[in-house]
């Protein structure tokens, strides 16, 4: 299993050797640092913690778990379904994965903020013929009377984005000198964004 944080850079497209154009996007994945090991016998599960990206200023309790180690902006935890071999310090960089990997990409999407349903959940809205005056973009009825209730679940109007995402199966395309990975189509959130990175 290889698994690595990342930021999201830029957008692109590349030639591949037939001439054909594959749409992708660059980002920026590790250095990251080991900063914790946790095992079966002392936590209960097993799982690798790493760091990402140096921060200037850490509160006592970062400063105190990062000791000895480069001061981490973004900590993220993987679990292993193996006892891992890694140590703490060790560093993980992006030449880990090759060309033709496929990798699962984790990330928070954007934020679009209070949405109607029209757009939040794809609702084809009301006709726009005669006697529908201000119904074009309405939800319409949200169920039956007699429960005096609005059923759990109903799809209305409400904050939208935001949310934790996973694409699946994107294919490393090429690893890039700099820790640059270039993966095949799109992966969630805006620039700048911070990502995992998981094979398979």
């Amino acid at each position: 299993m290889k698994f690595i944080l990342a930021k999201k850079m830029d957008m692109s497209q590349v030639y591949q050797a037939d001439g054909t154009i594959v749409p992708v996007t660059l980002v920026q994945a590790g250095p990251c640092v080991v900063t914790q090991v946790k095992t079966q016998d002392a936590d209960g599960y097993q799982a690798v913690q790493i760091g990402f990206e140096t921060k200037r200023r850490l509160n006592k309790a970062q400063a105190g778990h990062c000791k000895d180690l480069p001061s981490s902006r973004h900590l993220a935890e993987f679990r292993m379904k193996e006892a891992p071999t890694m140590k703490r310090g060790d560093m993980i960089e992006a030449s880990v994965f090759q060309a033709g990997d496929l990798v699962n990409v984790i990330g928070t999407s954007k934020g679009k903020g209070f949405q109607g349903v029209v757009k939040r959940h794809h609702f084809h809205g009301h006709p726009t013929s005669h006697g529908h005056k201000d119904q074009e973009r309405m939800p319409g009825s949200i169920g039956a009377g007699g429960v005096q209730h609005v059923l759990k679940g109903r799809r209305m109007a409400g904050r939208m984005g935001n949310e934790r995402v996973t694409v699946q199966k994107l294919r490393v395309i090429e690893v890039r000198d700099g820790g640059i990975l270039v993966l095949k189509g799109a992966v969630p959130g805006a620039r700048r964004g911070l990502l995992e990175i998981v094979t398979n």
